[in-house]
């Protein structure tokens, strides 16, 4: 297993139909629970280091969550990002963040 294949692991995903029996409990420590999806697909709950918000690809997500939804979203943060785009984009952070500190955060 490569060292982009160890660092994907370090956060999670879970479908958004459980989300709702889900809480605080299962968000470690420094890691917030978003959600993720295009308008044509079910959104999912990912659980990503809150390390990661600061980076410039995460930030782009971020300001495009703005401009769909409003500064002042209620409830769980919201992505309008295909999973598929995130996914790609998560490695590409984990591998950024691995290079800069000689290890990805963990959640």
């Amino acid at each position: 297993m490569g060292s982009g294949e160890k660092a994907f692991k370090s956060f999670h995903s879970h479908r958004s139909k459980n989300s709702s029996k889900q809480g605080i409990k299962d968000v470690p420590k420094g890691c917030l629970a978003i959600k993720v999806g295009s308008k044509e697909e079910e959104k999912q709950r990912f659980v990503v280091p809150v390390s990661y918000f600061n980076h410039p690809l995460f930030m782009q997500l971020l300001n495009e969550a703005e401009e769909e939804y409003g500064f002042e979203q209620k409830g769980t943060i919201t992505i309008p990002c295909r999973v598929e785009v995130f996914r790609l984009m998560m490695i590409i952070i984990i591998i950024h963040e691995h290079d800069q500190d000689d290890g990805a955060s963990k959640c």
